[in-house]
């Protein structure tokens, strides 16, 4: 008589057909696991080429860069120079520097302080219109900032603050308030109501509750809008053509006027550009964890 044995892959012994089949998944997993990491390396990488370019750009004489190309430095390295910075301080380039910074730094708190303040409101206080007034500064995020150019432009004139940091400040602050005011709403209504109805009934007042309990359960938004709204400030151009005269101009407007002047002066164009790249390209490298958390915020309850 012949004894019939199960193989391993029979229908009678699937735990040997399963085994194998979860050995191969893991296979599948970690190896396609290592290609996505790898890819996103090589995608990284191309990402900072440009970067890279510009620091070496702005490192070599303005006879070698129209000589051969920024990457001829890695063979000849003597070629790095930091005369172009030396020039750069030189032409006054430091007091758009910090007028950047007195720009920049100022329009973002004013919107966080003010967006935080009004999205708490719409999120958890009743009051009459309430609806109706979040739905007008929803409306507000579609209006360009280029048909309130000439308007603002004689109103500060009136005022006397045309031309002058502060008018600067104001319009980045007013322009960055509504989209502000939307993302941190909706991330208000996300916290538990318990957390606010129990701090209530400790007797505290609206403003304990906002600035102890709700503000700091805020951070990962609070960064994400931080972030956004310090960019936009840093990099714009448009803003500061029209309003910021020559004592209150920002970087992005200094290195519009080197380019107006001097055509394709790449000597001063590159290391201007490459310092104005690299202290939003720090921000978010330090804040990239609170960033994350801020665009995930919300979308899983």
């Amino acid at each position: 008589m012949t004894t019939l044995t199960a193989s391993p892959t029979s229908p009678t012994n699937p735990g040997a057909g399963s085994l194998r089949r979860g050995a191969l998944s893991r296979v599948v997993d970690r190896v396609g696991g290592g290609l996505v990491q790898v890819v996103l390396i090589v995608l990284g990488l191309f990402w900072l080429v440009p970067t890279l370019g510009l620091l070496v750009v702005s490192l070599r004489a303005d006879a070698d860069n129209n000589s051969s190309g920024w990457w001829t430095v890695f063979a000849k390295p003597a070629q790095i120079t930091f005369d172009n910075y030396s020039h750069l301080l030189s032409t006054g380039f430091t007091s758009s520097f910090w007028n950047t910074v007195a720009i920049t730094v100022p329009a973002t708190i004013l919107v966080i302080g003010f967006a935080a303040m009004a999205a708490y409101a719409f999120a958890w206080i009743e009051f009459p219109g309430r609806d109706l007034l979040f739905l007008v500064v929803v409306a507000l995020l579609v209006v360009p900032v280029q048909i309130a150019l000439i308007p603002i432009a004689k109103m500060y004139g009136a005022l006397g603050i045309f031309g002058t940091i502060p008018g600067v400040v104001l319009f980045h602050t007013a322009f960055g308030l509504p989209f502000a005011i939307f993302l941190l709403r909706n991330f208000f209504v996300g916290i538990p109501k318990e957390l606010l109805e129990a701090a209530r009934m400790d007797g505290a007042a609206e403003w304990k509750i906002f600035a102890t309990v709700v503000f700091p359960l805020a951070k990962p938004a609070v960064a994400s809008l931080g972030i956004f709204q310090f960019l936009w400030v840093w990099n714009d151009l448009l803003v500061a053509l029209v309003f910021a005269d020559t004592n209150a101009q920002p970087m992005t407007k200094a290195l519009q006027s080197q380019m107006r002047q001097f055509g394709t002066n790449v000597d001063i164009l590159a290391p201007g550009a490459f310092l104005s790249l690299i202290i939003p390209l720090v921000l978010f490298f330090a804040f990239q964890r609170y960033f994350v958390q801020g665009l995930l915020a919300g979308s899983v309850k």
